[in-house]
């Protein structure tokens, strides 16, 4: 008798129990968690199906015909956010809000859930990580208490669905989307399979509802988004809340955005009361001093399209150790070191070798673009040297390992933003552009011509010891 062939029915499948992976025959380690020992064989293979075409729901219309009146932004009433957001919430749109734990996530949206409520428009605020006495007392504390705006704690996918029957919100917030769970689901809450189903059922409510959606994300120990990256690719807007948890300021930026441009940033001061946008930030990054003080440097950065005045400072001391302290906070230290490398070898500064190095910056601003090297390399020269720069000095510009002083994007935003807060001096590289009036601007086209700015140090004499009268 002829032996019978293997039909598709017959073939075994596997899965991987962690995220829910399938596949046809089996791996040691499952390529979309990356998880090792978990993919197990469950059942004979689904078999290969094809879709029919079937009967469309809206017809297609040319897109000069479509009607963009529904995706109007509505303001959120916090006017830094709307900034990021480009102009407020769309009907229907779903954003995901990331950062550390600690930073203000939630006191931001709490905010934002009263300050957008209204007769017309309710909003619906589910916790799942807090009970609802807690955010209470929060709201309490920030004044976000509105009578159209409607609290839950639940971690029950159908728990959720079943509040906005109730309430009908024009805004949801989850706090967070790793809490909440599906039954039909297998898998802890917060796992993969998990977030994926959370995150696919509230995003189709979303758009069948025209209902805003802010889901709260959490990160792993590398600053990224938890989860798989398909929940980026599902969601309309990715927002990242980045802020040291010692400083008071907070930043929102925009990683994507349908609606929108994603280089807009959002500036926050976080204290006791609250969460409030900072329409000028450009104070909290500065020292005012009556007289110039060695090892400091002002610079002009871009965040986003906004330009932010920061102070850069430098001290360096001698080494009691064999092996001089490199220390940065703020600042990069590759970009650090590549500056006192190129101050030794091109600016003929041979005293920074043996010393201990300390750089920073003012306000818990990070410092990552390029155009703050020749800030960094002053502040440096200037603390090895012990003389201070002139007063109301900004230097702006980006130092290549041969000295050079390359150009930057936005000079003129720079300097506008820099002589607005008082500032008459500049350094730039060459061909800045149109220069704001009343405002000296001079070209550098290496790191020897910034650094005759510097005060020549007057050499201090020891005493002589006094000669012996007879």
């Amino acid at each position: 008798m002829a032996a019978r062939t293997k039909t598709s029915k017959d073939r075994p499948s596997y899965r991987c129990t962690e995220c829910g992976w399938q596949t046809a025959k089996w791996l040691g380690r499952c390529p979309e968690c990356q998880a090792w020992g978990t993919v197990e064989e469950y059942g004979a293979a689904p078999a290969v199906r094809t879709t029919a075409p079937g009967r469309v729901t809206t017809s297609a219309l040319p897109i000069g015909q479509v009607d963009g009146r529904q995706a109007t932004a509505r303001s959120t009433g916090v006017p830094e956010l709307d900034r990021v957001l480009g102009g407020g919430l769309v009907p229907g749109a779903v954003v995901l809000v990331a950062g550390e734990p600690g930073v203000g996530k939630s006191t931001l949206l709490l905010d934002v859930a009263a300050k957008s409520a209204s007769d017309e428009h309710r909003t619906l605020y589910v916790t799942g990580e807090e009970s609802a006495s807690q955010v209470r007392l929060r709201a309490d504390r920030i004044h976000a208490i509105d009578d159209h705006l409607y609290l839950a704690a639940e971690t029950d996918l159908s728990a959720v669905l079943g509040h906005l029957d109730a309430v009908k919100p024009s805004l949801l917030i989850l706090d967070s989307v790793q809490t909440v769970a599906s039954p039909e689901i297998d898998g802890a809450p917060g796992g993969m399979a998990q977030v994926r189903e959370v995150a696919g059922a509230l995003i189709r409510a979303s758009k069948e509802r025209g209902m805003s959606t802010l889901l709260v994300g959490h990160v792993t120990k590398d600053g990224a988004i938890a989860g798989p990256r398909l929940l980026e690719h599902l969601v309309d807007v990715v927002l990242h809340f980045e802020g040291d948890r010692h400083a008071r300021l907070r930043l929102v930026r925009g990683v994507k955005n349908r609606y929108g441009t994603t280089d807009e940033v959002g500036c926050f001061e976080l204290h006791d009361e609250g969460i409030t946008g900072l329409a000028d930030p450009s104070g909290l990054f500065l020292t005012r001093r009556d007289e110039p003080v060695p090892g400091t440097c002002l610079t002009v950065t871009l965040e986003g399209r906004r330009p932010l005045v920061a102070e850069v400072q430098a001290l360096t001391v001698d080494s009691q150790i064999p092996s001089p302290r490199r220390t940065t906070s703020g600042l990069e230290t590759s970009r650090v070191s590549m500056m006192l490398a190129v101050l030794e070898q091109r600016g003929r500064i041979s005293a920074l070798g043996k010393r201990d190095i300390y750089s920073a910056t003012v306000g818990g601003v990070k410092l990552s673009e390029p155009a703050a090297d020749l800030a960094v390399a002053l502040a440096l020269a200037s603390a090895a040297s012990d003389t201070p720069l002139p007063k109301n000095l900004v230097a702006i510009g980006e130092v290549g390992l041969a000295g050079e002083v390359r150009r930057v994007t936005g000079v003129q935003r720079r300097l506008a933003e820099a002589h607005r807060l008082g500032f008459t001096h500049a350094l730039v590289p060459g061909d800045p552009g149109k220069v704001p009036a009343g405002m000296q601007v001079r070209e550098v086209a290496d790191i020897g011509d910034a650094l005759r700015v510097l005060p020549r140090s007057r050499r201090r004499e020891a005493p002589r010891e006094p000669e012996d009268r007879r």
